[in-house]
């Protein structure tokens, strides 16, 4: 572990300094295995000097910021040769520096992991790190407070008198004294615990922490995992283990721990394999969806002093806010990043909690609880937000609360524009974060304004039609100027799911460039597979690819699509059968090319207005036997029921059924009797073949009412057939003329259910009838565009035809996304694309949208694969033939072989 080289004054006369050759002379090898050791230089005045490489790794040349001094690299050092204590010394002008060696984070973090050596054969891999992360955080916090432990003690002993002191007061005392945010009460430490009575000395010692930092235990579930250590006989030599490892703030800064951290729970992730996608995004990921939201704020981000805001509400392990930490931190290493966040699962919540804790953030701004339904930061804004929301996953159990703050609060809440369907939440959690953002005003230097990267799957793109919840969110986001960019990842790039995914950014203050502008990245093919699958997770971004990516975002630049220097993914069913699927053909098939692009649109190019298109209905009519003898069973959800008890139970002789057993089912006739002694077959049948229907429905079945309202029904159609006759009438509007003089003569009574129950049954819609008539105008011109039609002299509506009715989308222009011109756009789109087709047709001008009230109700989609879609063109006939020859060959040897 960490080794503090003293440093002896020396004139040295050049500036380069060879510090490698130096240690390694003052440490001899040993046969422990070496590792690449790191550089932290601190200055006299004690503060830090940064060591910035110099063109790739970190084994190579490192410039001294602020001296320009290079010191060669590797340093290598011999873990466990706590013998060694080199002196190394040089002098340059006049500053003395202090040098302390730290070994590499992921050196550090795969240490730490070794206490799943430890483990292994008593837990299962997936629980390595729910023991490791809790075992680093109470170390590192160990460690934290270890110099003013005393002072802590003190003032305990102190407030031991003060029984009145409320724990509120109690607690601020003690955080003075540890001057952190939290803080131990316990005399005892890690090192001090001996074998005998370890549990309960240990949860003792857990116990004695502040409020926030014991809650992170709590939700590790760690006293638990002290009883399974202890229960295995391991608990003392973890402990030991854990007690000898130095992670004081002097051997690691809370930058350098943070790492450590990230990287034991990335281990954490790929040991968790199937089960990590709940809970963690993949660092690739992480990095990229950082890199986009953060760049264009470099320039601020680098001032001195500069103190900004982080947030993400599905926080999981933290990886998001650890991820723009970094980012910055790199940037501008004085700058203060506040972090905040909420999570739902409580073991995730202590990670991300220890996390922060570790990076010496404030974790009282880390909540338990669904951001949803219970947003425990309503009064806060943010600089910068991320988030990886669950993909596809239903928000059904808090459906009402959100229903009543979309309804009650409108846009003064977080749902104003719409709700998405219950079956997918991603979008509700976009407009939670596009609530939280900083208002924007370049002359105020308090509204910074926000920054938006949320990783969301193809859904949001294009689900809701016009009108819908999902189209109108989309409608609020690209009206309201919010979307930059989105970036199209690779598949298979998360633990639990291969599915397509999306990097959307947002921004309230756009560059100039890029107002009312939205930029499509298709990064689909930029990715290089992994050598060991973890999960779904067959693939990860690289470093060259996320460059691009970036590269492309920050120019702002239209790239037309071209092949990428990647070989493409043959596809060979030689594989397949490599794979257990049994012998193929080993042709090779051929893969579509690797690609990329960039594409810049209006915002208004993503939109449409939805019209409806109507068309008349046409009816011929006739009063054939076939068609009233419909009318003996009702129509709807029993007609099929009813016709079936017809056919098996009732249209018998003698009132007798096919294959009843029913005692006494011989009476003729629909009478209640015979229906009660039928009813057990009857029962019989719609459970077995209509199951879909409900009791209610099944009483109406049995009730001879229903059967002998059809038949008087069937009478009434029969005396009106005597009088109409059975000739076929292809004009409606004069059928009903003739219709209503045939109840006149034939002395019937007809309700208005009635005569539409006769009408269904005997008409039927004909394209060659004349079109029904729904309306006629007294007054007012003829208007065919929006129905209104010169027919037979007169002014007329005709009814609409719902089966011929029909939706076109109009593409929105810079105009009509304003709500100008709009008659005139559709009218034109109308007039080109439908008329031409179907002269009869008319747009419905009752159809409008809610918000501006014009004809037509908008929509937004953004068809991404579309505008990346590539024609690839069929083979060759001659190629073709060729793969069928040969693959007939090979069926043929196939055969031969098991005749054989």
């Amino acid at each position: 572990m960490p080794e503090t080289v003293k440093i002896v004054e020396q004139n040295v006369p050049a500036p380069r300094v060879d510090l490698a050759h130096q240690i390694n002379s003052a440490c001899p090898a040993t046969d422990t295995a070496s590792v690449c050791i790191g550089v932290t230089i601190k200055v006299a005045t004690g503060n830090p000097r940064n060591i910035a490489p110099v063109g790739g790794s970190r084994r190579d040349k490192w410039t001294l910021t602020g001296d320009n001094h290079l010191v060669n690299l590797p340093l290598v050092k011999h873990l466990g040769d706590s013998a060694c204590s080199p002196t190394v010394s040089f002098r340059h002008s006049l500053l003395k520096h202090d040098v302390s060696f730290m070994t590499n984070f992921s050196q550090t973090a795969a240490y730490i992991w070794s206490l799943a050596d430890l483990l292994r054969g008593d837990f299962k891999q997936s629980q390595y790190g729910r023991v490791i992360l809790p075992f680093t955080i109470l170390r590192r916090l160990e460690c934290v407070l270890e110099t003013t432990k005393p002072k802590v003690l003190a003032q305990v002993e102190k407030l031991k008198g003060m029984t009145n002191l409320e724990e509120e007061a109690r607690e601020k005392f003690l955080i003075k004294a540890a001057k952190q945010s939290f803080f131990n009460t316990s005399a005892m430490d890690l090192s001090k615990m001996g074998s005998a009575d370890i549990k309960t000395n240990l949860t003792t010692y857990v116990e004695s922490f502040s409020k926030d930092a014991r809650e992170i235990f709590e939700h590790f579930k760690f006293a638990e995992f002290i009883a399974q250590l202890q229960d295995a006989n391991l608990l003392y030599k973890v402990v030991q283990k854990v007690a000898l490892t130095d992670l004081s703030p002097q051997a690691i800064s809370n930058h350098e721990m943070g790492l450590v951290f990230e990287e034991l729970i990335r281990r954490f992730a790929e040991s968790s394999n199937e089960t990590a996608g709940e809970h963690f995004t993949p660092r690739d990921i992480v990095r990229l969806t950082t890199s986009l939201v953060f760049m264009e704020d470099d320039d601020a981000l680098t001032e001195p002093g500069i103190i900004r805001t982080i947030y993400d509400p599905t926080a999981g392990t933290g990886g998001f806010l650890s991820s723009g930490m970094e980012y910055v931190h790199e940037l501008n290493p004085e700058a203060v990043m506040r972090a905040f966040g909420q999570e739902l699962n409580p073991e995730s919540y202590a990670i991300c909690k220890g996390d922060m804790l570790i990076k010496g953030q404030d974790v009282s701004r880390i909540k338990l609880g669904n951001t949803l339904s219970d947003d425990q930061l309503y009064a806060d804004r943010f600089d910068y937000m991320l988030s990886n929301p669950p993909f596809g996953v239903d928000w059904k159990k808090v459906e009402d609360t959100i229903k009543d703050e979309h309804k009650v609060k409108g846009f003064d809440g977080r749902f104003g524009p719409g709700l998405p369907r219950v079956s997918d939440g991603s979008l509700l959690f976009l407009m939670h974060l596009i609530s939280k953002m900083r208002d924007y005003d370049p002359n105020d230097p308090n509204k910074n304004g926000g920054r938006i990267g949320i990783i969301l799957n193809g859904s949001p793109l294009f689900t809701g039609s016009a009108g819908s919840g999902e189209s109108e969110i989309r409608r609020y986001i690209l009206e309201s100027d919010l979307l930059e960019a989105i970036v199209a990842l690779p598949t298979d790039m998360f633990y639990n799911t291969g599915i397509a995914t999306y990097v959307w950014i947002l921004s309230n203050k756009k560059e100039d460039q890029r107002k009312s502008k939205v930029q499509l990245i298709n990064g689909v093919h930029l990715y290089q597979k992994m050598r060991k699958s973890l999960g779904s997770k067959r693939q990860e971004i690289g470093e060259e690819d996320v460059r691009l990516i970036t590269r492309t975002f920050g120019d702002f630049a239209a790239i037309e699509s071209y092949s990428l220097d990647k070989e493409p993914d043959e596809k060979s069913n030689l594989a397949a059968a490599t794979r257990g699927r049994g012998r193929q053909s080993s042709s090779k098939k051929k893969a579509a090319k690797k690609t990329f692009g960039s594409k810049i649109f209006a915002s208004h190019e993503f939109g449409y207005r939805r019209i409806t298109i109507e068309r008349p209905l046409r009816l011929s009519v006739q009063f054939s036997d076939e068609r009233i003898a419909t009318l003996r069973f009702e129509p709807g959800k029993l007609n099929a029921a009813m016709q079936a008890v017809w056919e098996r139970f009732l249209n018998q002789p003698h009132g007798v059924s096919r294959g009843s057993k029913s005692p006494g089912a011989t009476e003729p006739g629909l009478t209640p009797k015979r229906l009660v002694e039928l009813e057990p077959d009857i029962r019989a049948m719609v459970k077995a073949d209509f199951a879909d229907l409900k009791e209610r429905q099944i009483k109406d079945l049995l009730a001879v009412k229903t059967w002998t309202d059809q038949k008087e029904l069937l009478d009434i159609a029969t005396k009106l057939q005597a009088v109409i006759g059975t000739d076929q009438h292809d004009d409606f509007n004069q059928f009903e003329e003739t219709l209503k003089a045939a109840i006149q003569k034939a002395e019937v009574e007809l309700d208005a259910k009635q005569k539409k129950q006769i009408i269904a049954a005997v008409s039927w819609t004909n394209p060659d009838a004349q079109p029904v008539i729904k309306k006629v105008l007294k007054k007012g011109k003829a208007d065919p565009t929006y129905g209104t039609f010169e027919y037979q002299g007169q002014i007329v509506q005709f009814q609409p035809d719902s089966d011929l009715r029909d939706n076109e989308d109009v593409p929105l222009t810079a105009d009509t996304a304003r709500g100008a011109d709009v008659d005139a756009v559709n009218e034109a789109y109308f007039h080109k694309e439908v008329a031409p087709h179907v002269p009869d047709a008319w747009i419905d001008g009752g159809k409008c949208d809610e918000k501006d009230k014009q004809v037509g109700i908008v929509g937004y989609e953004i068809p991404f694969n579309r505008h990346f879609y590539e024609y690839q063109p069929p083979r060759p006939l001659q190629e073709i033939d060729a793969e069928l020859d040969e693959l007939s060959a090979e069926i043929m040897q196939m055969l031969q072989e098991v005749h054989s």
